[in-house]
C-alpha cells in the first residue's frame, strides 16, 4: 500500500503534508503535489495533515487513475522537502469540480 494525492490538491496545494513526510516522497508541479509510490513507506502521517482531504491510501476505491498520475509526475517534477506558500486563492479553489480537466498543469513546480 502507498498513499496518493487526488484531484482536490489541484490549485489548492497547501503543502502541510510535505513537512511531516519522513522520506521526502512528495514532488511538486505548478499547481499540485504528487507522491512517488516507489518511495512512500506507507506510514500515513501525511494523510491527516492535508486540510482538504486530498491524500488517500491507494487501496481506496476510485483512486486507480490517481496512482498512475502520481507515479508519472513523480518522475518528471522536482522533489519538494519543505513547505512552500500555497496559492493565494487556495481556499476559494477547495471543492471546485473538474479540476483535472480544467486546471491541471503538467508543468513542474519551483521546488524548494
Amino acid at each position: 500500500m502507498t498513499y496518493v494525492v487526488l484531484e482536490d490538491c489541484i490549485a489548492c496545494k497547501h503543502m502541510d503534508c510535505v513537512e511531516v513526510c519522513p522520506v521526502d516522497c512528495f514532488y511538486e508541479g505548478e499547481n499540485m503535489l504528487v507522491i512517488n509510490p516507489d518511495e512512500c513507506i506507507d506510514c500515513g502521517v501525511c494523510e491527516p495533515e492535508c486540510p482538504i482531504d486530498a491524500i488517500k491510501p491507494d487501496m481506496e476505491p476510485g483512486v486507480e487513475k490517481w496512482i498512475e498520475l502520481n507515479q508519472k509526475y513523480a518522475r518528471r517534477w522536482p522533489n519538494i522537502t519543505e513547505k512552500g506558500i500555497p496559492p493565494a486563492n487556495a481556499k476559494a479553489m477547495e471543492g471546485v469540480p473538474n479540476k483535472l480537466r480544467d486546471l491541471f498543469s503538467e508543468q513542474p513546480g519551483e521546488g524548494s
